[in-house]
């Protein structure tokens, strides 16, 4: 997702030097964001580096470019063809490591509550053993 400078911009001049991309440039009024540059630091740095600085906390993502941490990967390696990406970037992490394997729980059952402990439609209630005699007082 790219990210984008609302209008409660203060033009600062703090975000441009930050980006490693050379996607910020000061437009008519306010500092604009190239979305077709726009990385959000995926491949190198963990976190938006305009985000960090900005002292008015004026750059959201942009809801018109959504992309993917993949896609921005592949944007971030379009414009740096000649680098690798920074390895701790999550974006970069995630694409080099297998997803997690995560084993099938059955319907029936809850995790972390024995099978013999739920009650016939898998509510975890169950009935005391029929061996238990009740004692009252």
């Amino acid at each position: 997702m790219a990210l984008w400078i609302t209008d409660e911009c203060i033009n600062c001049d703090v975000c441009e030097p930050e980006c490693p991309n050379d996607a910020i440039s000061l437009g008519e009024l306010i500092y604009e964001i190239d979305p077709g540059r726009c990385t959000e630091c995926v491949g190198h740095f963990d976190a938006p580096q305009c985000v960090q600085v900005c002292p008015v906390s004026c750059i959201p993502v942009n809801p018109a470019h959504v992309e993917t941490p993949a896609q921005l990967l592949a944007k971030f390696g379009r414009l740096h063809p000649d680098r690798a990406p920074h390895p701790a970037t999550p974006a970069a992490a995630s694409a080099s490591a297998p997803p997690p394997v995560v084993p099938p729980v059955a319907t029936d059952q809850r995790p972390g509550v024995p099978s013999d402990r739920l009650g016939s439609h898998g509510s975890g209630a169950s009935s005391p053993p029929s061996d238990v005699s009740t004692v009252r007082g």
